[in-house]
């Protein structure tokens, strides 16, 4: 009996490797923690990504790490990112955006990653949008940047917790220089500048379209 049920759990494991590896149902990794498979950097020549232990490692000049591994873009997704911040550490995890070689992403959001850095905005922030002055993230401490977005709505939790919710306007526009309008795209990391270190580990999403 016990050899059966062990090679019956080993099929189901080769069958349907996303839930074997994934105990949240319906999600899909989109990170291995080994290699870039997937994703490409803006501002390559900053080199400022590196692979430790699982999870993508910031630390170097302005750049911005994009989700490619997927042609269909993500419109309704729940998106998990988790996340680490030494002190003083700014960053971003962007949604509906798409890449760009050089400078800050022109189209999407980002939900804010910041702790203790001297921006007054905080983790969970849908920055510049919907800003909070406060988070229940803590440095040096693991947490789950959770991002919901459906329809036009865009919910945030950190660690299952619910810090922010966005209702997008009717009629709302792009903007000038800086599209934050709900429509679709692909994710990005960022990271900020040479004194932010953060972590971003097993990031998955899954599709609500």
């Amino acid at each position: 009996m016990k050899c059966t049920m062990l090679i019956a759990c080993a099929v189901m494991a080769i069958s349907f490797p996303s839930c074997a590896a994934d105990p949240d149902e319906g999600f899909v990794r989109i990170m291995d923690g080994t290699t870039f498979n997937g994703w490409k950097m803006g501002d390559e020549k900053a080199r400022s990504w590196t692979i430790r232990d699982g999870a993508f490692i910031t630390q170097g000049q302005r750049s911005h790490l994009y989700y490619v591994g997927d042609e269909k873009p993500f419109k309704d997704f729940e998106l998990k990112v988790e996340v680490m911040t030494e002190a003083g550490s700014n960053g971003g995890i962007y949604f509906h955006t798409k890449y760009q070689e050089t400078g800050w992403p022109k189209q999407g959001f980002e939900c804010q990653v910041n702790v203790t850095q001297g921006d007054w905005i905080k983790t969970g922030s849908l920055y510049g949008l919907v800003n909070m002055g406060v988070t229940p993230a803590k440095d040096n401490q693991w947490w789950t940047q959770h991002i919901i977005v459906k329809g036009n709505k865009v919910t945030v939790n950190i660690d299952d917790k619910p810090v922010l919710e966005y209702n997008e306007p009717p009629g709302s526009q792009p903007g000038k220089d800086f599209t934050r309008k709900l429509d679709q795209g692909t994710f990005a990391l960022q990271v900020h500048d040479p004194k932010s270190v953060i972590r971003y580990k097993n990031i998955r999403v899954k599709r609500l379209d």
